[in-house]
């Protein structure tokens, strides 16, 4: 009885080849896009001197 029901859902699924390589490729497109975002906020301006600030503030704690 439960047999005949999975063999009929599984007919209804479908053929999904090749659908692992499509989503590998569109996560590898997102992950490049977000680094290449990631990496121009890193190397502004704003976020250099921020940096900077907190480094040498970090430098400066006397003991």
């Amino acid at each position: 009885m439960f047999r005949k029901f999975f063999d009929r859902l599984r007919g209804l699924r479908g053929d999904d080849r090749g659908m692992t390589t499509s989503e590998y490729a569109v996560g590898t497109v997102v992950a490049v896009a977000f680094a290449s975002v990631l990496y121009k906020v890193v190397t502004s301006g704003a976020v250099g001197s921020a940096l900077q600030g907190v480094v040498q503030r970090a430098l400066d704690v006397p003991f």
